[in-house]
């Protein structure tokens, strides 16, 4: 080696010193932290970057102010009126206590297992429902807009349900309550009961006459209900006020309409215990059925109310934990909210039997009341024989037992004649058996019940306070599953967003608060949701899974996470959860075909529900409603076919920096990418173009032996590459 060769090599390193000195101090003061910032880039880790950031700078993203905001606002949502009327009956309904175990069973094989995929997938990448499956592939991004349909109608109906709390809420402070007894008709020469009110009961009458002042049919609109006009548009008032600053507003009520429910459900729990025959009820309620455990119906049952007790696929799982840090532990979230979910389903359902055996045991003591009269009647006719009475009865104050044993002897005895006596059997568990769910449970049964209770005003202000805090917890999450997608991907403003989309479904859902109104609810209930939200959380599963990869997911959990998640995940969210999703989609479109679509339709003439089907225009819209909520993903899916819009649209294909973050601009390669280190500012910048670990060197830029993402690798471009497959973007 000549002796000048070092001299030559110092004034080498002294000119890449002294170029390196020239960019930096040619760049903007204001931009230290752009300096200190990093690009990772490698073919195997494209998505690690801050894809949670997106368009928008990390610090620009609204966050949670505490983890308890954030857990109060997932069990709000979660935790809504079907806890309440829902699964009590079904619990009544299939066995008992034999129903929590395929309950417990499905939910640790699709409840936790995809309740866990939808908190990652919205904490990675810190995006509502539209922008996380476009991001995972363009082509299933109608998911997104599937999700967002499906919350419009249940948001629609569901703040009806809301709108009828409100009425019932405002009707309690009086004493007595209004729906204590029939009213009186009066005329010119007498007065007496409403024969409707009469034929059925008080409260039932109240429900459908006051209340709804229902039509006999769906075709029959009758006009608007002015009262539930006014309940309706107060929720919707109400659910805007919440909203409009998104989670900063809706955050901080979480805490009372979460909470308020569980303090109303305890109080519920305390005075229903301290009832006479409240035990009867509960002892019936869990008293197992280990035979209807086998039936196939359970299992199904038991799936779907799993299902969507999570809120799996309404878009405000992801949409709520998006607004996470991405080092939260999501899974310690999925676990915690879901079966506080369960227990708050057995606790709501002990104190939904514990009322009802109290209500069953009035109206045994009427029954026996009633009946004994009647033996009484029958033994001063001489129809009955005195012998036949055991001497240790007495009828002034006859027990249950005693009218059930009398009973039984009449009926051997009599037995050819029995039938034409006219006596009936006073079994509470007959009462107890005639299973009641949804409105019927909420504003007739468990209504007519606290008519009963001491104070009763109290506990109907309480009880219906606690549906409105209920319903407006799950609608708080339903919105935020089409407000947060919707300005994440379209940069709207999201106050306006928020009072036009309670505007429009006001005005949409005055055809709820027709007198038919309840036909519509019910129609709305059963079809614009339950197939459609099926078939879009398969797609998340198969998105998640088949098109990102398993494996790369479970590292990037594990990258969040700070631990390697279980392997019965890995088997749960491939093989497990997908098959049972299939079958009970399978299961709800042979139960969709085997039952009449139709309705019940309240007749005043008879004071009784009776089927009715739906004229051919409702068959059409109940199709439409299936068909509007699914449409979405096959659209999307050909629009990115067809390649008809940008398919690197909301992709990661190009990005830029500002304050050291990745934020997406347009991709324009032919500009002078030297003009970073003239003094532009960052945003200004043409992003260069994501591709393998190639890189080219800049024109006239220095040689720097740094590798191309440290410190000084913003003077590398790579080079161009061809398009990424789908499940890179």
């Amino acid at each position: 080696m000549p002796k000048n060769s070092k001299v030559v090599k110092r004034e080498l390193d002294d000119e890449v010193i002294e170029s390196v000195k020239d960019l930096l101090s040619n760049e903007d003061s204001s931009d230290d932290a752009f300096k200190k910032s990093e690009l990772m880039v490698d073919d195997q880790e494209e998505k690690d970057v801050d894809v949670e950031e997106g368009s928008d700078v990390e610090d620009e993203r609204p966050a949670w102010n505490s983890k308890l905001q954030y857990i109060l606002a997932q069990v709000g949502f979660s935790v809504g009126l079907g806890n309440v009327w829902r699964f009590p009956y079904l619990c009544q309904k299939n066995g008992g206590g034999a129903y929590l175990v395929p309950y417990l069973i499905l939910l640790l094989i699709i409840g936790i297992p995809l309740f866990f995929l939808e908190l990652a997938v919205g904490q990675r990448i810190r995006r509502g429902s539209i922008g996380v499956w476009n991001y995972i592939s363009p082509k299933l991004g109608g998911i997104g807009f599937a999700s967002c349909v499906v919350c419009f109608f249940v948001a629609l109906y569901y703040n009806v349900i809301i709108g009828w709390s409100l009425f019932y809420f405002s009707q309690s402070f009086q004493h007595p309550l209004p729906w204590d007894q029939c009213p009186l008709v009066k005329n010119a020469s007498h007065t007496f009961v409403e024969p409707e009110c009469e034929k059925s009961s008080a409260t039932t009458y109240y429900w459908y006459r006051e209340a709804l002042n229902i039509s006999s049919s769906l075709s029959e609109s009758g006009g608007l209900n002015w009262k539930m006009t006014i309940c309706l548009l107060a929720a919707w008032v109400m659910v805007c006020l919440a909203m409009i600053k998104g989670i900063q507003s809706s955050g901080k009520i979480m805490y009372f309409s979460s909470l308020f429910p569980y303090v109303v459900l305890l109080c519920f729990l305390i005075r229903g215990l301290l009832l006479n025959g409240s035990v009867d009820g509960i002892r019936h309620m869990f008293t197992p059925k280990l035979e209807i455990m086998l039936e196939p119906k359970v299992w199904r049952e038991a799936a779907t109310q799993v299902f969507f007790a999570l809120g799996l696929g309404f878009g405000g799982v992801i949409a709520f934990s998006s607004y996470n840090k991405r080092d939260n532990n999501c899974h310690f979230d999925a676990v915690l909210v879901s079966f506080i979910n369960f227990f708050t389903s057995v606790l709501a359902t002990l104190v939904v039997f514990a009322v009802l055996g109290f209500k069953a045991n009035i109206i045994n003591e009427k029954c026996v009341i009633q009946n004994s009269e009647k033996i009484i009647k029958l033994l001063k006719m001489g129809n009955l024989s005195q012998d036949m009475i055991p001497h240790h009865i007495n009828f002034s104050s006859i027990t249950a037992e005693d009218y059930n044993l009398v009973y039984d002897i009449i009926q051997k005895v009599k037995e050819e004649q029995f039938d034409s006596l006219g006596l009936k059997s006073c079994q509470i568990e007959d009462e107890l058996n005639k299973a009641v769910q949804g409105t019927g449970l909420a504003f007739i049964a468990f209504t007519e019940a606290m008519t009963h209770f001491p104070a009763s005003p109290f506990w109907s202000v309480m009880f219906f306070l606690m549906l409105v805090n209920l319903g407006l917890g799950s609608m708080f999450g339903t919105i935020e599953g089409i407000i947060t997608p919707i300005v994440d991907t379209f940069k709207v403003r999201k106050e306006i967003l928020t009072v036009i989309c309670c505007l429009v479904a006001f005005f949409i859902g005055l055809i709820f608060v027709q007198r038919s109104g309840n036909y519509f609810v019910t129609m709305f209930d059963d079809y614009s949701a339950t197939l459609p939200l099926l078939i879009v959380v398969i797609l998340e599963n198969i998105a998640v899974i088949r098109i990102y990869g398993i494996d790369k997911f479970m590292e990037d959990l594990k990258d969040m996470l700070g631990f390697s998640p279980s392997q019965y995940y890995y088997y749960m969210w491939k093989y497990v959860s997908p098959f049972v999703l299939l079958c009970l989609l399978v299961a709800s479109i042979v139960q969709m075909g085997l039952s009449p679509p139709g309705y019940n339709a309240w007749i005043e003439d008879t004071a009784m529900e009776e089927f009715h089907s739906y004229p051919t225009w409702g068959m059409i819209v109940c199709i439409s409603l299936m068909v509007l909520a699914i449409l979405p993903v096959p659209i999307v899916f050909m629009v990115r076919r067809c390649n008809l819009i940008d398919d690197s649209a909301g992709s990661l294909a190009s990005v830029s920096y500002k304050r050291g973050r990745i934020i997406k601009e347009p991709v324009n390669l032919e500009e002078d990418n030297t003009s970073l280190i003239h003094g532009k500012s960052p945003s200004e910048v043409p992003s260069p173009n994501f591709g393998k670990n190639i890189y080219r060197k800049q024109t006239g830029s220095p040689t720097l032996d740094t590798a191309p993402n440290g410190r000084y690798g913003i003077g590398y471009l790579m080079a161009d590459m061809p398009d990424m497959p789908e499940s890179d973007l």
